[in-house]
């Protein structure tokens, strides 16, 4: 991202496709479940199988408008992260990896404080954040569970398919990433490449500055990806608890 930008926090990309809301009862939730219903019903006509309508069916029903997907409030993906939920306006409800398939982390920094990246993630009027924000200290908050699709990436298919990880600091400043937050990091995204399955390489672990049609530039020249890719490999090697 720009160094003028606070990260996703202030970037003017974001997905617009779905409302916030937990029921979906937006008009273009409504039709995506439509055209989804319709495919599944479609397929299960041609293979002749009415099972793959009921599996496909019994992973879209908690879309349907007045239904609830259970959720355990204050769950974390990673052990150790401290749960502060952002806005409901700044991702969209979903049950990945089920009905989009996580092959990407994505690699943020804040152009800010800790405490602004968090306080703007729960600004609904922000419409972006990231499931992570990792500290200087090495601290981890989760603003959003992994199961639904951040607004971080500034393209829609690039939010379905990643996880984001936002790091505290600024682009221009080497001193910025810390000895603490390359360590924690590289165990929270250990542990995101292993529930996925996601390859510990430079094609799967990016910066934003890659995302297709992102005009950010972090993390920027300073952040060591020689280094970091060391370090997931050798937590995932270690086993990191998932």
């Amino acid at each position: 991202m720009g160094a003028t930008e606070k990260g996703t926090t202030t970037g003017t990309q974001r997905d617009t496709g779905t409302g916030a809301g937990r029921s979906g009862a937006g008009k273009d939730a409504d039709r995506r479940i439509g055209r989804r219903s319709l495919l599944i019903g479609g397929a299960a006509a041609v293979v002749g199988s009415a099972v793959l309508a009921r599996d496909e069916l019994g992973r879209l029903w908690w879309r349907l408008p007045g239904v609830e997907k259970p959720r355990v409030e204050g769950a974390v993906d990673f052990r150790g992260a401290r749960w502060v939920a952002a806005s409901t306006a700044n991702f969209r409800w979903a049950d990945r990896p089920d009905d989009y398939a996580i092959d990407r982390v994505v690699v943020h920094v804040t152009q800010g404080s800790f405490a602004s990246a968090v306080k703007v993630f729960q600004d609904p009027g922000h419409r972006a954040a990231a499931h992570y924000i990792v500290g200087r200290d090495g601290r981890v908050t989760q603003m959003i569970r992994e199961l639904d699709v951040a607004f971080h990436a500034g393209n829609r298919e690039y939010n379905e398919r990643s996880v984001g990880i936002e790091h505290e600091g600024f682009v221009d400043r080497a001193s910025s990433f810390t000895d603490a937050m390359y360590a924690s990091s590289a165990r929270l995204t250990a542990g995101i490449c292993a529930r996925y399955g996601i390859p510990v390489d430079r094609a799967h672990i990016i910066g934003h500055v890659e995302v297709p049609g992102a005009d950010h530039t972090d993390p920027g020249p300073h952040w060591d990806w020689d280094r970091y890719l060391r370090l997931v490999r050798a937590a995932r090697g270690a086993g990191t608890p998932v």
